[in-house]
């Protein structure tokens, strides 16, 4: 297959979030895409990589989760999801920006999720995700906020979606900026 560069772009609402346009070569026998590598993101140390997969039945939302010392990398392998992103690194010109974007298996898109960016998605149909992270599992580098917070204006398109213990319990942006929980 071709080195090309796929087209890298940064989003104009929030600094550093990147969607990766990924080449796709199909022919009768399906379709093939390099997802990721990692002379891509050269200011990146991918030296400790974890790659995770995610299923998501439909309605599920999960986030809206944030790291301190990690950062992501999605793509949809199935189905579609309505990724929620907010930037909460106070020294960012796109501080508290938010936006939801809909990604499915068939834009071949990748989004690269920089340090201090919460995020989180919705299935919106059975969904699968495939995800790179720079860092291996820290559970003290995993924080949360909670999805439906009113400050953060995401439009999920969703009132009751099906939720985990943990994430029914993240505070709301408010309570993290008026605290000393990590942001």
């Amino acid at each position: 297959m071709s080195n090309t560069r796929p087209r890298i772009r940064e989003s104009p609402s929030i600094g550093g979030l990147l969607l990766v346009q990924l080449e796709r070569y199909s022919d009768q026998r399906g379709r093939f895409s390099e997802i990721f590598r990692k002379e891509w993101f050269p200011d990146l140390n991918w030296a400790d990589v974890q790659s995770n997969h995610s299923v998501s039945k439909a309605g599920v939302l999960r986030g809206l989760h944030y790291h301190l010392h990690q950062v992501d990398y999605w793509y949809v392998l199935k189905g579609t999801i309505r990724a929620g992103l907010v930037d909460l690194r106070a020294s960012s010109p796109t501080y508290l920006k938010a936006i939801t974007l809909d990604l499915n298996e068939e834009m071949g898109l990748g989004i690269f999720i920089p340090t201090g960016v919460a995020h989180g998605f919705l299935a919106i149909e059975d969904a699968a995700i495939l995800y790179l992270v720079d860092n291996y599992y820290d559970g003290r580098d995993e924080f949360g906020v909670t999805w439906d917070d009113p400050d953060l204006d995401l439009n999920w398109g969703v009132k009751n979606p099906l939720l985990s213990q943990r994430d029914q319990n993240n505070p709301s942006l408010r309570k993290i900026l008026e605290s000393d929980l990590p942001r």
